[in-house]
């Protein structure tokens, strides 16, 4: 029994992990004002985070892309509203948010 349950518990630690994941993913975007102008499933100012995830999702290059345009800014990839660069955003939470957008 005991080494059933330690299969159990090992199997579980992807879902773990990714629950993890999430809820730092959307900590860290809330304390770093993305959500002023992003939803998760909804456009605001900005596009949603699924959007960007769905646009992004064949690009192996996606992860610098967005820290590119996150860090510097940027107009016309969404519309003709700029997204003003996050300079004071560090880089370990820039990744964690890119990660977690492209994970939507």
């Amino acid at each position: 029994m005991k080494f059933r349950t330690s299969l159990t518990a090992l199997a579980m630690l992807p879902i773990l992990a990714h629950a993890a994941t999430d809820e730092t993913g959307l900590r860290l975007a809330k304390q770093n004002a993305c959500m002023t102008c992003h939803a998760v499933d909804s456009h605001v100012v900005g596009p949603s985070f699924k959007a960007v995830a769905a646009r992004y999702k064949d690009d192996p290059n996606a992860s610098a892309v967005l820290y590119r345009k996150i860090r510097m800014g940027g107009a016309g990839v969404w519309g003709q509203t700029p997204m003003p660069p996050y300079p004071q955003a560090s880089d370990q939470d820039l990744h964690a948010i890119i990660q977690w957008v492209l994970a939507r």
